[in-house]
């Protein structure tokens, strides 16, 4: 599990390829927190020279989903209770805006794309589709976003639920939670599609509030990918 797998062969790899490999790596949690990255492992198995990696693990690092440190080994970054602490208040308060706006300008285009988002998760919990569920939900508070006429809100969103995500991936599968968030997605759509801005903000903040047990737990149960100097 903690070993890099060999990407899949191309005729050409951009530093954008590499991100996005190791992203998919570290966030599925392939490569768990604490695992050494070596820059020349990298380099070889993609075939190319070391400065594209450099410049991969730089916009990794800017993601907050790596250690570069001079002169040591790079490593996929630990856990940090202060970082998931600041991830949640800064994904709250976007979210709650974007709500906000969404149940302002909710129309019958923005009513069905909700219900068709809905439609979907439903679907993927009929067949135990975890993998396309997680893709629904990311695409489901994308739609809030884009109905609120704010689009750029849904990249901090994705941005700081990517966090949290990987962390809870050490907790309850997402098929066990499947259907409490579709519940919760329901209430959300319900209250953007009736124009009620507290409805809907009050359904996203307790949606959101759900995983604070799981992520409690989590890091009780897996200490040791938790940065211990972190407090």
């Amino acid at each position: 599990m903690n070993e890099i797998a060999s990407p899949p062969k191309q005729k050409r790899t951009s530093v954008g390829d590499i991100v996005d490999y190791l992203y998919r790596e570290i966030t599925s949690l392939r490569l768990l927190p604490g695992t050494r990255i070596s820059e020349t492992d990298v380099a070889e198995r993609f075939g190319v020279s070391r400065q594209p990696v450099r410049d991969a693990f730089r916009r990794l690092e800017t993601m907050d989903l790596i250690l570069v440190r001079p002169k040591k080994a790079t490593e996929v970054k630990k856990f940090s209770a202060r970082a998931i602490e600041k991830s949640r208040f800064v994904r709250a308060a976007v979210e709650a805006s974007a709500l906000r706006e969404a149940s302002k300008y909710c129309d019958k285009a923005g009513s069905y794309q909700l219900d068709a988002c809905i439609a979907m998760q439903h679907k993927a919990l009929a067949e135990m589709d975890a993998r396309g569920f997680a893709k629904l939900d990311y695409e489901f508070h994308e739609a809030i976003c884009d109905i609120g006429r704010v689009p750029y809100a849904f990249e901090v969103i994705q941005v700081e639920k990517a966090k949290v995500d990987r962390l809870c991936m050490l907790g309850l599968s997402k098929e066990q939670r499947m259907p409490e968030l579709i519940a919760d997605h329901e209430a959300i759509a319900n209250a953007i599609k009736a124009h009620d801005g507290d409805a809907a903000v009050a359904a996203g903040m307790r949606h959101l509030s759900r995983l604070d047990e799981t992520i409690a737990a989590i890091r009780i149960s897996s200490a040791a990918y938790f940065d211990e100097n972190d407090g």
